[in-house]
């Protein structure tokens, strides 16, 4: 998959199929992991820096949505909204062998998400329904961009990607409506985390293992990963049906279960694609931390429901463990690839990635105990923006600059 523009007059074949067309314009809009990758990592990091002094009540911003409120719903559909489109605008093209978004139309998409932050942080101005308009226009366009092309390519095994992607932004006008009529969105930020966590588990699911096998068999060194079986399908059915009674019911017994036989379930999944053997390769060896915090977060969830831990010990390492993690891991594989780079990680990558593990325990930590909790999440906080900014720093070149 190509990730920059061609010369003019020029177009990058895959059989018939034209994988780019003909594009002289700005390498940033020649392929859609450019501009979302670049803005999700710097907005993230920026927000995050911005957060902990609205957390202190240092600061304050002119949003309808309370403190909490607009710290969640920024970074599960601002920040992870963007990390997805880009993915997706890069991946399906490739399921497809249909032409990417390139151009003005790449470009409009990104102006939406851009007016959709301004929309939410000035939700208190221009009024809370015309934010909700705004910034759910964007998950919308989205989903129904993705289900257009994968209809038209007949690409069906992967409809369920786009489902999840519809989902994910019903679950953002529901966070708007029940913020606005209850002071606060309980339900829909459990909704919206359990959202990403599945689609974490489903395309986790296909490229920790696949990248996993390619290294494994270049490199010679062991049993190679277990292929996709019934195992992992009663995994993922029972991580879904484990997150919708979490989200309903996040305190009962038969939820609790539910949560620990899911994390029983994921890290018996993590075990049979044999990470333990990547740990010479970063690139890699990040993935299998990432779902890591996959199967962490249900079990510490499971632990919460029960009241042995706070609630919100298990949410933190889904959220800054999981998809803190692997969304980064997938910001720098793909960058690098679809760009013509080595997949190698470089001493910054390693060290981005070792500031966002550390972000993540961190904050785990702050939850788990109270009496250090300033100092962890201060820790949290810088280590969380150098992770993210170190990336938008460090790889705007990269992302701004033609394929090699």
């Amino acid at each position: 998959m190509t990730g920059s523009s061609p010369r003019p007059q020029e177009a990058v074949h895959v059989g018939p199929i034209p994988r780019l067309r003909a594009y002289d314009g700005p390498a940033l809009l020649s392929y859609g992991f450019r501009p979302f990758f670049l803005l999700a990592g710097l907005y993230s990091g920026l927000a995050i820096l911005v957060w902990l002094p609205m957390f202190y009540g240092e600061i304050s911003a002119a949003t309808a949505f309370a403190p909490r409120d607009w710290h969640i719903h920024e970074m599960l559909f601002g920040y992870v909204g963007a990390v997805v489109t880009g993915f997706l605008l890069t991946a399906i093209p490739n399921w497809t062998g249909r032409l990417p978004l390139q151009g003005m139309p790449l470009l409009v998409l990104v102006i939406v998400w851009l007016l959709g932050r301004i929309a939410v942080t000035a939700s208190a101005w221009i009024g809370w329904a015309s934010a909700a308009v705004i910034d759910s226009a964007f998950l919308v366009l989205v989903a129904a961009a993705a289900a257009r092309e994968i209809a038209a390519g007949r690409n069906w095994r992967n409809l369920k990607v786009v489902v999840i992607i519809a989902v994910l932004a019903a679950v953002n006008i529901g966070f708007h409506l029940e913020a606005h009529c209850f002071g606060v969105a309980d339900y829909a930020s459990r909704a919206g985390l359990g959202t990403i966590v599945l689609l974490i588990t489903l395309v986790g699911g296909r490229i920790v293992p696949s990248f996993t096998h390619n290294w494994l068999a270049r490199a010679g060194v062991g049993r190679l990963p277990a292929s996709f079986a019934r195992f992992d399908g009663v995994t993922a059915a029972g991580s879904a049906a484990a997150l919708l009674l979490w989200i309903v019911r996040p305190a009962a017994l038969v939820t609790a279960v539910a949560l620990l036989l899911a994390g029983i379930l994921q890290a018996a999944r993590l075990a049979r694609w044999r990470g333990e053997r990547t740990y010479r390769e970063p690139l890699v060896f990040i993935l299998h931390i990432a779902y890591a915090f996959v199967a962490i977060g249900f079990l510490l969830t499971g632990v919460g429901a029960l009241g042995i831990v706070a609630g919100s010990v298990g949410i933190h390492a889904w959220a800054a463990g999981a998809i803190g993690t692997m969304t980064l891991a997938v910001m720098t594989r793909a960058s690098l690839g679809h760009t013509g780079r080595p997949l190698t990680a470089s001493a910054t990558t390693r060290v981005i990635y070792i500031a966002v593990v550390i972000a993540a325990l961190a904050r785990i930590g702050a939850a788990l105990q109270p009496g250090w909790s300033e100092l962890l999440l201060e820790l949290a906080a810088f280590a969380w923006a150098a992770a993210f900014l170190g990336f938008g720093f460090f790889y705007m070149p990269i992302l701004c600059s033609p394929r090699r």
